[in-house]
C-alpha cells in the first residue's frame, strides 16, 4: 500500500482538476468538434483533450508507469504499474447536454486493479477505491445495498455497438419478470459507481472495455459487492462481460446474464 496511496491521492486530484476542464467544454458544447466512431459511438475534442491532460499529469509524477486510454495509443511503462483512462465515459450524454458522464481512472498491477476512481463533475461526486482499503464517496465510506431483494430494487444494464443490441432484450425481460426495475444511463462507469454506493443493486453488460469498467468493478468489490472475476490485463487487451451486484442478488444476476450471453467474458465465478 505504501506506493498505492500516493498514486491514488495524486490521481484523485488529477481527475478533479481535469473534471473542471471537461465541465467547461460541457458548458460550451456548441463549439465542440465531435466525430462519429460508430453507431451511437462518439468522440469529441473534449475526450481527446481530457485524456491528454491526464496523461501529462501522470507523466509528471509517475513517468515510469504505463498508460492505456480510450482515445490515444498506449504508452509502455517499466514500473510494473499501469493506468487505464476513460477521459469521458458517457460521451453521448456529454454531447447532448445530459449531465451523466464521468472521468474514469484505474491503476493496475500484476493483473489486478489496485486503484479505482470515478469522478462525476456534474454532481461533484468522486468515488474512490483502493484494494483492501474500502470504497469512499467524497471521502465517506460507502457500501452496497445488500439487504434489498431483486424485486425491491433497480439493476442497470448496458450495451454497445460491439455486440448485437437485441442481445439485451432477454436480460431486460427477465429482470422485469422477476419484479426488478431496470436502468440505463449511457455511462457504464457511473452505473457501476452507483452499485457501490447502494443506489443500484447491480450492473450487467455483455461486453465492456477495460477503461469503462475496471475502476467500477473495484469500487463494488471494496464496497462489499460481488463481481465476475477477470484478469485486468486480459480486460485491457480484449474487454469482456461484466456482471456485478450485491451478495444478495449476484448469483441471480449471473444466471440471467450467462443464459443470455454464454460465450462472452471470462467464464469464472463469483469474487467477493
Amino acid at each position: 500500500m505504501q506506493d498505492i496511496e500516493p498514486r491514488a491521492d495524486h490521481a484523485v486530484t488529477l481527475c478533479r482538476s481535469v473534471g473542471h476542464r471537461a465541465s467547461a467544454w460541457f458548458r460550451d458544447r456548441e463549439a465542440l468538434v465531435v466525430d462519429k466512431k460508430g453507431a451511437q459511438d462518439w468522440v469529441s475534442e473534449a475526450d481527446r483533450g481530457v485524456e491528454r491532460l491526464i496523461r501529462e499529469g501522470l507523466a509528471r509524477d509517475w513517468p515510469d508507469d504505463g498508460v492505456f486510454g480510450e482515445e490515444h495509443d498506449p504508452t509502455p511503462g517499466t514500473s510494473g504499474f499501469s493506468w487505464v483512462i476513460d477521459p469521458i465515459d458517457g460521451t453521448t450524454n456529454f454531447v447532448n447536454g445530459i449531465p451523466a458522464w464521468t472521468v474514469v481512472l484505474a491503476g493496475v498491477r500484476n493483473g489486478r486493479t489496485e486503484i479505482g476512481i470515478i469522478h462525476d463533475p456534474s454532481n461533484d461526486e468522486t468515488f474512490v477505491a483502493l484494494r483492501g482499503a474500502g470504497a469512499r464517496l467524497n471521502g465517506q465510506p460507502i457500501s452496497v445495498a445488500d439487504k434489498v431483494p431483486l424485486d425491491s430494487g433497480t439493476v442497470a444494464v448496458g450495451y454497445s455497438n460491439r455486440v448485437e443490441a437485441s442481445n439485451i432484450v432477454p436480460v431486460v425481460a427477465e429482470l422485469v419478470s422477476r419484479g426488478a426495475m431496470f436502468h440505463r444511463n449511457a455511462s457504464g462507469a457511473l452505473s457501476l459507481a452507483y452499485v457501490a454506493a447502494g443506489r443500484l443493486l447491480g450492473y450487467l453488460e455483455e461486453h465492456m472495455n477495460a477503461w469503462d469498467c475496471l475502476a467500477g468493478q473495484l469500487l463494488i468489490r471494496e464496497a462489499g459487492g460481488c463481481v465476475e472475476d477477470q484478469d485486468a490485463d486480459a480486460m485491457i487487451a480484449h474487454g469482456g462481460r461484466v456482471i456485478a451486484g450485491t451478495p444478495a442478488v449476484f448469483d441471480e444476476l449471473k444466471a440471467i446474464a450467462v443464459s443470455a450471453w454464454p460465450h462472452e467474458g471470462q467464464p469464472t465465478g463469483r469474487q467477493p
